[in-house]
């Protein structure tokens, strides 16, 4: 049995701790959150032993594996003493605002033998497995053309107003964007050129960034709105022979013979932070912990990919 324990009970929470304590072969055992009150909340609806100090709890638990639920700033730091410890590591994204990171986290974890693992969810999202999948298999054709959006607005719920601090979250290209990119490096590799255009004020911030491959291009767009602008995560990419579009929750595919279809919905719980609904937290958890568990090398993610979407984010986002 793994044991589990969480630091960091704000939003993001609460798609992994769900997650935790419904996979077999895991055992939720303690929390930690500076905010005692988040902290007790946590542990009385999950069932856990609750903490307010990080090293407090690793000294005390010596848990198995440390998810890493905080604020984008504080994820080397914690990651490292998590692996010090002993502890196979998944961080939410992103692993950090600055590429040098990467290479000392991932060396501490093979120093020390353990695992770990960057959330970047979109690699285990079903329409986005799906997209990557029918470009690998030329399912329809060559890749002609995307685009990919991911609009909301800007978050003024985050404790100590770290989400619209520059130097805490890097804003829209860490917090939003980048998970539109990591998905592009993945499953297309390096673009060979991009051509960055940021518009906003100090209540909002907007990108639309042009990434050129060899043979075709994929737009993007992200934006922290002032306004109540309502969440969408969406593409729409090009193929020869049929247009795939993840269009308010629903991926439709548009073939060039034959009638549109689409892919059934799925239940998942909801997380609070105005996500769609989806299983993919839960699939990336249970990947990870099967990794642990099975003692087989992360794949899914790889530093060096970490280090390309970090280098490209840099290059627009000053």
């Amino acid at each position: 049995m793994l044991r589990v324990a969480l630091v960091g009970t704000g939003g993001i929470s609460g798609a992994h701790l769900p997650a935790w304590k419904e996979l077999e072969g895991a055992e939720l055992v303690a929390v930690c959150d500076i905010r005692h009150e988040k902290a007790d909340a946590a542990a009385e609806k999950y069932g856990a032993k609750a903490y307010y100090d990080l090293d407090t709890m690793l000294d005390e638990v010596k848990p198995d594996i440390l998810d890493i639920c905080t604020p984008t700033y504080l994820h080397p730091e914690m990651a490292l003493k998590g692996i010090r410890h002993g502890c196979n590591v998944l961080t939410e994204k992103p692993i950090s605002l600055h590429e040098k990171d990467v290479d000392i986290i991932y060396a501490e974890a093979e120093k020390y033998g353990v695992h770990f693992m960057v959330a970047q969810v979109l690699r285990f999202w079903r329409e986005y497995v799906y997209l990557k999948d029918v470009y690998d298999k030329k399912t329809y054709g060559r890749l002609l053309s995307g685009h990919m959006r991911r609009l909301g607005t800007t978050p003024r719920w985050s404790w100590d107003n770290w989400m619209t601090d520059p130097e805490r979250s890097g804003m829209v290209p860490f917090d939003l964007h980048i998970h539109d990119l990591d998905f592009m490096v993945y499953a297309f590799g390096a673009p060979k050129k991009m051509e960055c255009h940021r518009a906003g004020t100090p209540r909002q911030d907007y990108l639309h960034i042009d990434y050129d491959y060899d043979d075709f291009f994929i737009s993007a767009e992200a934006s922290w709105f002032s306004g109540d602008y309502r969440f969408c995560a969406e593409f729409v990419f090009q193929f020869e022979k049929a247009v795939v579009a993840l269009e308010d929750g629903v991926l439709t595919v548009y073939p060039e013979d034959g009638k549109p279809f689409t892919l059934d919905g799925e239940d998942a719980p909801e997380c609070g932070i105005n996500l769609p609904a989806t299983n993919a937290y839960a699939e990336e958890i249970r990947y990870f912990a099967d990794c642990v568990a099975n003692n087989k090398p992360v794949s899914i993610i790889k530093p060096e990919e970490l280090k390309t979407v970090l280098r490209l984010i840099d290059g627009f986002s000053k």
